[in-house]
């Protein structure tokens, strides 16, 4: 059990030097999340296949985690393609100054960490020994479904409003968005929840330890490098809109919307 673990270890943080060296080299730093969601997909996915826990529970999460994997990365990747800086990296380089260089490759490294914590849980859910796939199994996949659709959903409705030269230095406030300012984070963290389910089917209580995937992804998203780097940048770039957007919407979890008080004109309420 330990060895497995280790290579998993070492696999992420070699991965992540590599998607160091790829920024420090194309000035993109786009290509870390891509380079980081296939490599957390394909550490976990083998873990979960190597895993001693049920045949068709380790096939079930060795799928579920695929299915994230070659969504979220290929959307990164096909999206950093010929861009620029992210934002929130963007931003992080300037605050590190001279230093940045060095100050990235310990916060990949700390990336890397973070991605092997969920690839653990994925591991865990597979390693449930319970026979036969039960009802929380079938839950966390439906849960997973659930995510996996609300995420694309989100991403494609952000692609299209961004594609409208109309909506140019406006915020996207249509569909989900409309109810989360940042729906896409909500439906990532919500996939994670789908294997503790899975990891407690059967009264496994040691499954337990999976919920150290979405509570991670949860502050992750909500307070570190997720939402906070992303909302100072809207801040700067979009000023009152986002200041009305940010008044009306939910940061994280979705929910109807608040009645505005003193806003500017609607054309200014619009990511």
């Amino acid at each position: 059990m330990i060895a497995p673990i280790l290579i998993a270890a070492v696999f992420m943080s070699v991965a992540m030097a590599l998607a160091w060296a790829i920024q420090r080299r194309t000035d993109n730093s786009g290509w870390i999340d891509a380079t980081w969601s296939f490599a957390v997909g394909a550490c976990a996915f083998g873990l979960a296949l190597t895993s001693s826990g049920d045949g068709g529970r380790q096939f079930l999460v060795a799928t579920l985690v695929g299915l994230w994997s070659l969504r979220l990365g290929g959307y990164i990747a096909a999206r950093s393609a010929g861009a620029g800086e992210d934002p929130r990296y963007a931003w992080l380089m300037r605050e590190w100054g001279a230093d940045a260089g060095k100050q990235l490759f310990k916060f990949l490294q700390v990336q890397a960490i973070a991605g092997l914590v969920l690839a653990l849980s994925v591991y865990a859910a597979a390693m449930n020994p319970a026979p036969g796939l039960r009802v929380l199994d079938f839950a966390g996949a439906a849960v997973f479904v659930i995510a996996l659709v609300g995420a694309a959903i989100s991403d494609e409705q952000l692609r299209r409003f961004r594609a409208n030269p109309a909506n140019k230095g406006k915020v996207c406030d249509v569909g989900l968005w409309g109810l989360s300012r940042h729906p896409n984070y909500f439906f990532e963290w919500l996939g994670w929840v789908a294997f503790p389910l899975i990891a407690l089917a059967g009264g496994n209580l040691w499954g337990a330890l999976a919920f150290a995937a979405p509570a991670l992804m949860y502050v992750l998203l909500a307070h570190v490098s997720g939402i906070p780097p992303l909302e100072a940048h809207m801040e700067r770039s979009r000023g009152a809109a986002f200041a009305a957007y940010k008044a009306r919407v939910n940061a994280f979890f979705p929910g109807p919307a608040r009645k505005a008080t003193g806003a500017p004109p609607d054309h200014a309420n619009t990511v």
